[in-house]
């Protein structure tokens, strides 16, 4: 694509992107409100709520090496991206009628087995961008793309709370599955070309292909320090939704179950958007993300005394504003230093190691929600700081790396990466 075609192609072609990524998106963020809220109505079980969700999220870290490696190799993408999308958004609208009237165990196989497919709808459709718009754009489509997540952090949650309180969750668990397949039948319209053959590369994955961005994930240090330690924080971050529910019962708010997720949602969408004008450093962005979990403990900490819903909904925003940075720079290091043969692999990995880990957490929540709020708000906040620990651990032979990977990218390719917002 020559320079001069640019402005009249990447306009409506990032917009027509944008109308897979932000339906399917917002389904992924409002089902784990939805997911808790159904549990709790029909079972009146907090801890099965946390397991659905667990369910819908640890099932990432198996199936991402395995999507990314087809997704980097299989011919037709954009037929394989669209049948994934449609299963997560029907494997979620079946949920929302099986849930306690099935067994438990048939429950989260279902929403296993639709989990499955999500790595493609966080860090999959993001690995698209590259071949949607070119390259002297990229930093400014993956700055728009970051705001796809933010507002479906904000709009998923408080939809689903919304839905609920209006029609049940029942209801708002179908109207989002029904969104997600919608999302996968608009994919089959995204101008993908298929691949060909004529690199001399296979477009069949091979079994060694499934280990390649693990691998990197090991032995490159930043990398390994940003994924790990990200991974590490996300196990707080992924307690939030069932915290919030029971905040909710004890300030009897309704609400406040997607009203504290929305809070610290738009939280992040404003620390994403200040990171993007004025990033604090093009050239160590695994300083970013140990700087921001360290500092996003500390307004949970501050809840954990629990003062007033209004004090607490401020504190949610603070917690979020540091994450946006944090996202932000996460991209940066994979763009940074990830080999381009494995990109979307480490993408695809890394998103679905911080979903696991998400899950984890609220399945932990769920089993030990009778501690009461405040012990949890600690435990939450105790993850981040141990998470930044884990991080500065594991950057032990940071420069050496870190500069091979540099040399490889170019010059050119830091600034944009620097930029660039999200949380895949």
């Amino acid at each position: 694509m020559t320079t001069n075609a640019a402005p009249v192609t990447t306009t409506p072609r990032l917009i027509h992107y944008l109308g897979v990524a932000v339906p399917a998106r917002l389904v992924g963020e409002g089902a784990r409100i939805g997911l808790v809220l159904l549990a709790l109505e029909r079972t009146h079980s907090a801890g099965l709520g946390g397991a659905l969700v667990a369910a819908l999220t640890i099932p990432h870290v198996v199936a991402a090496p395995v999507l990314g490696a087809v997704a980097d190799r299989v011919r037709r993408r954009r037929l394989f991206h669209a049948l994934c999308l449609f299963a997560h958004g029907l494997g979620l609208a079946v949920t929302a009628v099986v849930v306690g009237r099935v067994p438990d165990g048939f429950t989260l196989a279902l929403v296993a087995a639709a989990g499955c497919c999500a790595p493609l709808v966080t860090g999959g459709l993001t690995s698209l961008l590259g071949e949607l718009v070119p390259a002297d754009r990229l930093s400014r489509a993956f700055s728009i793309d970051s705001t796809s997540y933010n507002l479906a952090g904000i709009c998923g949650p408080a939809l689903a709370a919304a839905l609920s309180a209006a029609a049940g969750p029942a209801i708002a668990l179908t109207a989002l599955g029904a969104a997600g397949a919608v999302a996968g039948l608009v994919m089959l319209t995204l101008p993908l070309e298929p691949r060909t053959e004529a690199s001399g590369r296979s477009t069949r994955p091979r079994r060694a292909d499934l280990a390649t961005g693990l691998l990197e994930l090991v032995r490159n240090p930043p990398l390994r320090a940003v994924t790990w330690s990200s991974s590490a924080g996300q196990i707080g971050v992924g307690a939030l939704p069932v915290l919030t529910a029971l905040l909710a019962q004890q300030y009897g708010a309704g609400w406040a179950a997607g009203g504290l997720m929305t809070a610290f949602a738009a939280g992040a969408l404003a620390g994403s958007l200040i990171y993007a004008v004025r990033p604090w450093t093009d050239t160590h962005p695994e300083r970013v993300v140990l700087g921001c979990l360290a500092a996003t403990g500390l307004p949970l900490a501050l809840a954990a005394a629990q003062p007033a819903l209004g004090v607490t909904t401020v504190l949610f925003v603070l917690a979020g504003a540091c994450t946006g940075p944090l996202f932000s720079a996460l991209l940066a290091a994979r763009e940074r230093y990830a080999p381009t043969e494995v990109r979307t692999q480490i993408f695809t990995l890394g998103a679905g190691l911080k979903s696991t880990a998400a899950a984890g957490g609220a399945a932990a929540a769920g089993a030990v929600s009778g501690a009461g709020s405040g012990a949890l708000l600690l435990a939450i906040a105790a993850c981040q700081l141990l998470a930044t620990l884990l991080g500065a651990a594991l950057l032990t032979g940071r420069r050496a790396v870190g500069a091979k990977r540099a040399d490889r990218a170019g010059e050119a390719t830091v600034p944009d990466a620097a930029s660039r917002t999200g949380h895949t």
